[in-house]
């Protein structure tokens, strides 16, 4: 099972969703934003990598939030869920065709792959 990290990353109120893009595993599938662990690294680590990879900005990875486990048709995962802050840069995506700030109470108004859906219980869960 290969472990994957996400970030509940909030600004303004809103939360960060990534959509995949064209040609990419579940192209056109809502995310949280991150990716798979490396050898030796640690989940904070690799949001941490990964979201500097992916849209070319400094973040900050806070508190866990959740896990979720999940098999998809090319591979099994466990989604590891932390909060993430914004420190600097701005948000050019490489991996995703769309970024969307959206709510908490709209988060189930967009097409989420299936390792992500769980999270939206667990963030209305803790109140956020």
């Amino acid at each position: 099972m290969k472990q994957v990290t996400a970030a509940v990353l909030e600004k303004g109120g809103r939360i960060l969703l990534a959509r995949r893009k064209p040609g990419a595993a579940l192209a056109g599938k809502w995310e949280f934003p991150g990716g798979k662990l490396e050898p030796g690294e640690t989940p904070q680590v690799c949001l941490r990598r990964e979201l500097a990879e992916e849209f070319g900005v400094d973040t900050e990875i806070g508190a866990f939030v959740c896990s979720s486990v999940f098999e998809y048709k090319h591979a099994k995962i466990e989604l590891l869920v932390y909060r993430a802050r914004h420190v600097a840069g701005d948000f050019k995506p490489v991996d995703h065709d769309q970024l969307a700030w959206v709510t908490l109470a709209d988060l189930d108004k967009y097409d989420l792959s299936s390792a992500d859906i769980p999270v939206i219980a667990a963030l209305r869960a803790a109140g956020c």
